[in-house]
């Protein structure tokens, strides 16, 4: 048999005094004595009374609920992501209201509604797509949004952002590589993460011009959007590779370790041994690039950090303090899939 749930007017009668009372001694209030307020806590306690906590929020204008919005629960490098955001958030006492966008800016903007009709304090997007032609979209919303590594398509700020330094990032991995002798250095990217795939591109071209080295441009393969959405990262640079096999590369710099790990398993497909006959290095430093043979050499993205930090500037905004974008600088991670050429001290 279910019971009823024990409300305000149940205490009321048992105490024998009036709502308002009631109400007054489970906030706390200064109106009324001390020994009343205890009195009726102790009575609430023994009834078993839990505060409502929607009415509450209409009382505090607050549900003490963020909405984050994630590109996939597919991909591992939201899980400690979305730790870091839980890491803080749990601290104060809120809870995550968590939606998937399957990269689909469109399904990103409804979810992003929805949250704001379901009245959370605040909007978190990771990997968000959402560009200035979302603007009229998401005008109306009222709440504080901050964005995890973007991917607009074109430029302009639409919320507040805590994003990886992708350029730079690309830059370690392409150093590295040409620190252990290689010259013809390939890159896989993704074509449906723009901004990102941009920048680490830039990236892989400005270390390989600091070096005076021209990059033909089949060393360069981008997998399509449709394709990489289709097929997912691995399976999708698994394929795309095969293009490369061609091109007399002695190392390659992928997108993320995803793509990095399919890129693995065709070498093993085709005879090809990583690292003695090509190097491979990947990005981001998910979990399982220590777990694969070789163990995958990587650029470190600090994901628990990038959540904190973006949770800890929803704090800022819900307590109208001044916050400002945070660029988060990656760092470089050397294991067994990258080797020096023959003749190059390690």
């Amino acid at each position: 048999m279910i019971r009823n749930r024990v409300n305000i007017k149940d205490i009321a009668r048992e105490a024998g005094v009036s709502h308002s009372t009631v109400s007054r001694a489970l906030s706390n209030s200064p109106l009324i004595s001390a020994e009343t307020r205890e009195r009726i806590q102790e009575l609430a306690a023994a009834m078993g009374y839990t505060p409502d906590a929607v009415a509450q929020s209409l009382q505090n204008r607050q549900t003490k609920t963020i909405g984050l919005v994630v590109s996939s629960i597919a991909d591992p490098f939201f899980a400690d992501l979305v730790e870091g955001i839980d890491d803080v958030a749990s601290e104060e006492g809120l809870s995550l209201f968590i939606n998937v966008s399957h990269n689909d800016p469109q399904r990103e903007v409804k979810v992003i509604e929805t949250f704001h009709r379901r009245r959370v304090d605040a909007i978190i997007a990771a990997s968000s797509r959402l560009s200035v032609r979302h603007r009229k979209q998401l005008i109306n919303i009222r709440v504080p949004v901050v964005t995890i590594n973007r991917q607009p398509e074109e430029e302009g700020e639409l919320f507040h952002s805590v994003t990886i330094d992708d350029r730079f990032g690309a830059q370690l991995a392409v150093k590295h590589l040409l620190e252990l002798g290689h010259r013809r250095i390939g890159y896989l990217g993704m074509g449906n993460r723009f901004l990102s795939n941009q920048n680490r591109l830039q990236g892989y071209l400005d270390a390989l011009s600091e070096a005076g080295i021209q990059p033909q441009s089949d060393w360069i393969q981008i997998v399509l959007p449709e394709d990489a959405d289709r097929l997912g990262d691995t399976e999708a640079a698994r394929r795309k590779f095969s293009t490369l096999l061609s091109r007399n590369i002695s190392a390659l710099f992928c997108y993320n370790d995803r793509s990095a790990i399919g890129v693995l398993t065709r070498c093993k497909e085709f005879g090809i041994r990583v690292p003695d006959q090509m190097s491979i290095i990947g990005f981001d430093d998910i979990e399982i690039a220590q777990l694969v043979s070789p163990q995958l050499t990587t650029i470190h993205q600090p994901r628990r950090d990038l959540g904190r930090q973006a949770m800890r500037m929803i704090l800022d905004l819900l307590a109208e303090k001044p916050v400002s974008n945070k660029l988060i600088v990656p760092h470089l991670v050397v294991r067994e899939s990258t080797y020096a050429l023959p003749g190059v001290s390690p």
